[in-house]
């Protein structure tokens, strides 16, 4: 009978655990010299080795013949438990097995000695499963328990396990495993399966693991039967599209070819690729494409691997950091709802349509500013009222009944057809109404204005201040700095209040080397000492909360500055 490669190669000793040294080192050496505990839990993401650690574990502690804390796997007690046919090791799935009665008869039993082996081993994978109410019958066991006995829980949620269970227990953290040491193991194993594997396969199904060794090999597993393994089996048998196909969909976005773009995604949803894979590709890109322009002396540890540099510079190259973090944003949001929706693919097509849109600058000004709106304005009778224009005469021309007059949406610069935004419309009078005067803003709304409308243009006191910054800071730190749409700037006294159009911009512009250089600059433009700080939001005069810090809390603290 077939056995499916994450159980034919599962590590039989903790040498053979890839990736977990950290832990592996320290059970080895426990074992080694005695000093072994009475109830563990191991902590990780799927497939990172928590249960099979336990089992290596369990023989270890059994193991007649150790070996520098290892099991031979080889004595009766290894085989036994190996094969299951020893009792006094045993495995349960809390998911179903966690109710009170189940940990009751758990502790009763545990009280007995084992029967076959030294030690009593009970494996509880799936831990968090455990009812509320089962927890307290297992903490009593684990508080005092007999000499024979040892618990090993293993989850992927710790936030579930009561702190009273966890306080007796000795926690190991299982690490996500990276797409290298995945690969390594893949090409070792395909190496004595004896079928080929290329390297670029062996990295896109490291890539696809996602930090699983488990499910790396099952999709290894998945692509055997096409012989030899390279990138195009990956991509057939999985249903994903290809690392070109991903860059020739970006391609066509960053052209603005709409209709490119939706006849690649044709073409690869056609070829048995899944929309919201498609859309995970293109939101992989798009991350590592800005990662690697904020962070290029780190990017090598913070990219996926699939795309190489050199393409990921090329691609990026005429994209700005403002228009990388929209993409991104559009794609990670439509990834997260794609999940609920019927039609996937139109989801996706749609995706598509708004990432163009994003790309080019036009849904930012059009649609995520000012939401669109129409108001055609009808007429009737035998002559409809004539309509002035801003910056012309009044028309005598008659219009029929149910005419639509066109509308230009007040966001629009001064056309003319309209006035520009934040002028008031005029409404349509008799040919020979009078006009009064605008009445002048008031004093605080004039300056507000004032602030508004200099906050990004030279020769002002804030372009002053980017000019000093741009000697100290790189291109990637001024990017959303200087990006009219991303930072506002508000002076008020000694404060300076920048505010960010988002958490994700906030994030970039809120580090110490971009305060500080800010705080000097304003300083030499303003002649004053200014205080800088980073919030994520609108500033109030534009209508939104301010998104302004509470720091009266914290001013009580060394090294926290408060202002007044």
């Amino acid at each position: 009978m077939y056995q499916a490669l994450y159980r034919k190669y599962r590590p039989r000793r903790f040498e053979d655990v890839v990736g977990q040294e950290h832990i592996t080192e320290t059970l080895r050496r426990q074992v080694e010299l005695g000093r072994t505990g009475h109830a563990y839990i191991f902590v990780g993401t799927r497939g990172t080795g928590k249960t099979t650690c336990a089992k290596i574990l369990s023989r270890a502690l059994n193991c007649e013949h150790p070996v520098n804390g290892e099991p031979c796997n080889e004595c009766d007690a290894c085989r036994g438990i190996n094969s299951g046919a020893i009792m006094d090791v045993i495995e349960i799935d809390a998911a179903s097995n966690g109710t009170v009665d189940d940990i009751r008869a758990l502790r009763e039993a545990a009280n007995y000695t084992p029967a076959d082996v030294k030690k009593r081993v009970y494996i509880l994978d799936e831990a968090h499963m455990i009812t509320s109410a089962a927890f307290p019958a297992l903490l009593k066991i684990l508080e005092e328990p007999p000499e024979h006995l040892v618990f090993i829980l293993a989850t992927t949620n710790l936030d579930k396990i009561p702190i009273t269970i966890l306080s007796r227990c000795q926690h190991f953290s299982f690490r996500r495993i990276t797409p290298e040491i995945i690969a390594g193991r893949l090409k070792y194993v395909a190496s004595q399966e004896g079928f080929g594997l290329t390297d670029g396969a062996a990295a896109l199904l490291a890539r696809l693991g996602d930090g699983s060794m488990r499910d790396a090999l099952s999709l290894l597993d998945q692509c055997l039967p096409a012989g030899t393994v390279d990138e195009d089996t990956v991509v057939r048998a999985v249903g994903i599209m290809g690392a070109e196909d991903t860059v020739k969909l970006w391609r066509a976005a960053a052209a603005h070819d709409t209709a490119l773009a939706l006849e690649i995604f044709d073409k690869c949803y056609r070829g048995g690729a899944e929309p919201i894979s498609i859309l995970r590709d293109l939101l992989s890109l798009s991350r590592d494409m800005l990662m690697a322009r904020v962070a290029p002396e780190g990017a090598g540890s913070l990219l996926t691997g699939a795309f190489d540099a050199r393409t990921l510079s090329e691609l990026s190259a005429g994209v700005d950091t403002r228009k990388l973090m929209a993409a991104c944003e559009v794609l990670q949001e439509n990834v997260n709802s794609m999940k609920d929706s019927r039609d996937k693919r139109v989801k996706a097509e749609l995706c598509l349509v708004r990432l163009v849109s994003e790309l080019s600058g036009e849904y930012a000004r059009e649609v995520r500013e000012t939401p669109a709106m129409t108001a055609p304005v009808q007429r009737s009778g035998p002559k409809a009222a004539t309509v002035r224009k801003a910056g012309t005469e009044a028309s005598d021309t008659p219009l029929d009944p149910g005419e639509d007059i066109p509308f230009s949406p007040p966001w629009e610069e001064e056309t003319a057809s309209g006035p520009a935004m934040g002028e008031k419309r005029e409404e349509p009078v008799a040919e020979d109404a009078h006009e009064p005067a605008p009445e002048p803003l008031p004093e605080p709304e004039r300056e507000a204005e004032q602030i508004r409308s200099a906050a990004h243009t030279g020769g002002d006191w804030w372009g002053e201040v980017l000019k000093k910054c741009a000697e100290s800071l790189d291109n990637t730190e001024m990017g959303p700095l200087s990006a009219r749409d991303s930072a506002v700037p508000r002076l008020e006294d000694t404060r300076l209040t920048i505010y960010a159009r988002n958490m994700f911009v906030q994030m970039m512009i809120d580090t110490a080397k971009i305060r500080d250089a800010v705080a000097k600059a304003a300083g030499q433009v303003l002649g004053k000492t200014v205080g800088v700080c980073v919030v994520a939001g609108t500033p109030p005069e534009d209508g939104g909360g301010g998104g302004k810090p509470e720091l009266d809390d914290l001013a009580k603290f060394d090294g926290i500055v408060k202002f007044k």
